[in-house]
């Protein structure tokens, strides 16, 4: 786990390169993403200074100085840095050992093997989590890629016609970039989806996509992977039994080989299914001879958990479930205190660092959780993260669930009615308002999904009036147009619908909001690597293939759901009966604080007239009467829209963002 930072020179300049300005402006960049690699730092630029390559290191397996970076080939052709953890590399070592020759043990160090044997395909041999860079001088090919769920995010932009690429956007302030608001991406909310940021030339690169440039020539986003469903009126041929049993077992090997590592390991748990299965398959590991990270006990030694624990009395706080499961494992339960003190104190680092603006306080909890697991000497957690996107585990997908007929599963078929009348209920409880956007040709394109047109207009930033010049294309339109035609066509015509919305939350809110805020950029402020065995792509693709009635199943008699019944029965053996039975909640932060706290007093001095103004797209009357209702009227949306407001200003102060108008965000 680490940070990455590189650059490509389009222009070929006629005076001689200066290596010694051209390391330190790599060294400058490293030193805004210094926190992610306290263990390591290297650099490397091409002999005409149009290519550099930076990284800083946390030392997960071979801590040795054989694991540092930049990597290099024996000839001197091939140039690497990565982040992240790759766990299939020592079969990938004894495979290519007579190829190339490997200087230490490092699992990144498989990338350059694996290039020089299956050019660009190499990333499909590729298990784990990961962003890389990739310079191959004879070629004159500058390769950067990103793991197949955007665990690990990259960043791209153009300053004096160089390419930058980075781990967190923060990078490139070393090197010129001045950032503005992109209006069009802020208005369109296209930021939270595809290739857009909510700053004007900045890009990401796409989960499950590399960016190319050949010989200096143009950038290429090409997609290597993708998710995929099956025919929605094919039947599956399987038992109930048999997938289960292949579950769980795809399931225990993910966890297995996330349990490997040269530093000590333990796991975030919470009072939900996702995080409890987790923590129940290492403990089942270990009980059975595996070791969880480099404790040298074997058997002897205990699980470590930490859990987040807000105020009791909040409606939020799941710690003492937690306690419970963590004594019927046998582990060892670190509870992490988060009150509203602990949120207040935490809130601007947490943008800051996760560089996504999201509605709620979970990713201030999970920054106060790294800090817990950091102190305890610990550097690898395994989460629960991709649970929910994978087996129907969010209320918001029931709807999608009931409007069409599960043809691959018969037995779970019942009177078609029935299930419009309950379709029709649900609709009135969750849209009772009439408040879902629709714009009938995107809804088209996205084949009805409800989830689609929830996450379409996830919005919480009250825009100034002049800002709907910038408006031409809907939320809903652009979510739509951010996929390709040939996936369109399969939620139209091939997906069930239940699948539709659940590929649309992988690729908006998963990647995202879940894996940023209150993922991987955040457990890293501490050094804290995390390892989410729910999105091993091998756990992922087997899900894919279950019947939406097995994930998202509906008793016709009760009119009740039950979310992730297929996950539940798989992992029924390493969890508790309490856990087994608990409905699904999400982890998420109390929204409800006294007036004159923390949190009031720090909001008001973030959401102030003059910053907003500085913003310049938010108008100030909406949001003046937000912070009043948010804390004087307990209004839970006025919070989220105060709270998501307050992260904005942090990111224009801490970016040193110029204020958006019209001028600066020309119609071309």
């Amino acid at each position: 786990m680490c940070g990455i930072g590189a650059f490509l020179d389009f222009q070929n300049h006629s005076q001689p390169a200066n290596h010694q300005q051209l390391e330190s402006e790599i060294d400058n960049g490293l030193d805004f993403i210094k926190h992610r690699g306290p263990d390591a730092r290297g650099k490397w630029v091409n002999a005409d200074g149009r290519v550099g390559l930076g990284h800083i290191r946390l030392s997960i397996v071979d801590p040795s100085p054989s694991g540092n970076q930049p990597f290099h080939d024996s000839q001197g052709d091939i140039h690497a840095v990565v982040n992240g953890e790759l766990y299939d590399h020592k079969r990938y070592r004894e495979q290519l050992a007579s190829e190339f020759d490997f200087k230490g043990n490092s699992d990144c160090e498989i990338v350059i093997a694996l290039y020089k044997h299956y050019g660009a395909s190499f990333l499909s041999h590729l298990r784990g989590e990961f962003a890389l860079v990739l310079w191959d001088a004879k070629r004159e090919l500058f390769f950067a890629a990103r793991d197949r769920y955007g665990i690990k995010s990259l960043y791209y932009t153009l300053v004096n016609n160089r390419l930058l690429v980075a781990t967190e956007m923060k990078s490139f302030l070393a090197f010129g970039w001045k950032p503005e608001w992109c209006i069009r991406s802020l208005r369109s909310l296209s930021w939270q989806h595809g290739s857009n940021t909510f700053f004007k030339g900045v890009y990401n690169i796409r989960p499950g996509h590399y960016l190319l440039s050949q010989s200096f020539g143009p950038l290429e986003q090409t997609e290597y992977w993708d998710c995929e469903f099956p025919d929605k009126r094919a039947l599956e041929p399987r038992s109930e039994e048999e997938i289960i049993l292949g579950l769980r077992k795809h399931l225990l090997e993910a966890v297995k080989l996330r349990l490997r590592a040269d530093v000590p390991a333990g796991v975030y748990l919470s009072g939900g299914l996702d995080s409890t299965a987790v923590a129940g398959m290492v403990s089942h590991l270990m009980k059975n001879g595996e070791r969880l990270g480099n404790n040298p006990d074997g058997l002897k030694s205990q699980l470590h958990c930490f859990t987040v624990q807000f105020d009791r009395d909040s409606g939020y706080d799941e710690s003492d479930v937690a306690e419970r499961t963590a004594t019927w494992l046998g582990a060892n339960c670190h509870l992490v205190p988060v009150d509203e003190a602990v949120l207040a104190a935490g809130f601007e680092d947490t943008i800051w660092f996760s560089e996504s603006p999201l509605p709620d306080l979970c990713g201030v909890g999970k920054l106060a959780l790294a800090e817990a697991v950091h102190k305890e000497g610990i550097k690898v957690v395994l989460t629960g993260e991709g649970a929910d996107e994978h087996f129907g585990g969010y209320s918001y997908l029931r709807l999608d669930a009931l409007a069409e007929l599960d043809l691959s599963w018969p037995a779970a078929q019942f009177p078609e009615s029935e299930r419009l009348q309950m379709h029709e209920k649900l609709y009135r409880q969750v849209d009772s308002s009439g408040s879902v956007g629709r714009v009938e040709s995107a809804e088209r394109m996205l084949n009805g999904s409800f989830y689609g047109q929830e996450m379409a207009y996830f919005n919480f930033l009250p825009f100034a009036s002049w800002t709907d010049l910038y408006a031409s294309v809907p939320p809903h339109t652009a979510l739509a147009e951010s996929f390709s035609g040939s996936t369109r066509d399969r939620m139209m015509n091939k997906w069930h619908l239940l699948h539709t919305s659940e590929y649309i939350s992988i690729k908006t809110f998963l990647s995202t909001f879940i894996l940023r805020n209150a993922g991987d950029n955040v457990d890293m402020v501490h050094q804290v690597e995390s390892r989410p065995p729910f999105l091993d792509h091998r756990v992922t693709e087997y899900a894919n293939q279950i019947p939406p009635s097995l994930k998202m199943s509906v008793d016709p008699v009760s009119k009740t759901f039950r979310d992730k019944h297929i996950l539940r029965e798989a992992v029924k053996p390493f969890v508790p009966d309490e856990i087994y039975s608990r409905p699904k909640r999400s982890y998420a932060a109390p929204v409800r604080y006294p007036k004159d706290g923390p949190l009031y007093r720090l909001f008001n001095q973030l959401v102030t007239e003059e910053n907003v103004k500085k913003l310049g797209f938010v108008d100030w009357e909406k949001a003046k009467d937000n912070l009043h209702k948010a804390f004087e009227g307990s209004d839970d949306m006025a919070f989220r829209f105060t709270l998501t407001l307050a992260q904005f200003v942090v990111l224009m102060q801490r970016f040193g963002v110029a204020t958006c108008c019209p001028s600066l965000n020309a119609l071309s």
